[in-house]
């Protein structure tokens, strides 16, 4: 793996099933790539974006990696980065605000209005978009990884926003389950790649019905919306059988 003054390989380690495991820095921001046993330059294989709540990858590793062994069993590479204000990057004062109003605001039963979705929202959109597409210049640079491109998972927000200005992704599975604000709502409208997006019917911390509104706004003659009865964490495993086979159609 090559890797510029601003590219630099941190650690690396083989998996039990013939992954290898890379982690990475670019500048200061922290990430993960997987590649399957058959990556190779003369072989260079798709590439999955593994998107995650702002949780850390730390703490979301055993679902990150579990997401990249699926990807690279269908012969894909798979990568994360670590989000703004996030893991062990510098804390956002800001965001870090209004995520607290927003904790308030749901604990305390009252409806979250569009200025805090705004402020918890947007600002991470708006950093996390370039640190993405700069990650993608850095992972298609690698002889083993070809394209084409997919993204995956949440934040569903900043999928929409990909989706909209990165023309090297070709498809994307969206998780519902974040709060989105009516300016991402309206870029949906200009999102036009295939999508296959997942909907906890009862997830605690989703808004259903803006959810919905965001799949129908979307601009995509291919879209699916697969919803299933269950929480936040109930996502049964027929799920992620349903992604495979989405991105096994647009990848391969």
């Amino acid at each position: 793996m090559h890797f510029t003054s601003e590219r630099h390989l941190t650690a690396e380690q083989g998996l039990d099933d013939g992954v290898l495991e890379r982690e990475f820095t670019l500048g200061d921001i922290p990430g993960l790539l997987w590649t399957p046993a058959s990556a190779s330059a003369s072989t260079p294989v798709p590439l999955i974006l593994l998107g995650h709540p702002a949780l850390g990858l730390h703490k979301m590793y055993p679902r990150l990696v579990g997401r990249a062994r699926s990807a690279a069993a269908q012969g894909f590479a798979a990568a994360t980065i670590e989000l703004p204000g996030s893991g062990d990057r510098p804390r956002l004062p800001a965001l870090d605000q209004a995520r607290a109003d927003l904790r308030r605001t749901l604990q305390a039963g009252e409806p979250v209005g569009d200025e805090i979705i705004d402020a918890v929202v947007l600002p991470l959109v708006e950093r996390a978009v370039p640190e993405w597409r700069a990650a993608l210049d850095a992972l298609l640079a690698l002889p083993e990884i070809g394209g084409p491109v997919a993204y995956s998972g949440g934040v569903i927000s900043i999928g929409v926003r990909l989706a909209v200005a990165e023309p090297r992704i070709v498809a994307a599975g969206l998780f519902a389950g974040s709060f989105v604000p009516r300016a991402i709502l309206e870029e949906a409208r200009q999102v036009t790649i295939p999508l296959h997006v997942l909907l906890q019917w009862d997830d605690e911390g989703n808004d259903r019905q803006a959810a919905l509104d965001l799949f129908d706004a979307f601009g995509s003659k291919e879209k699916t919306l697969l919803a299933n009865m269950g929480g936040h964490t109930g996502v049964p495993q027929s799920a992620g059988e349903d992604a495979a086979r989405f991105y096994a159609r647009h990848l391969s």
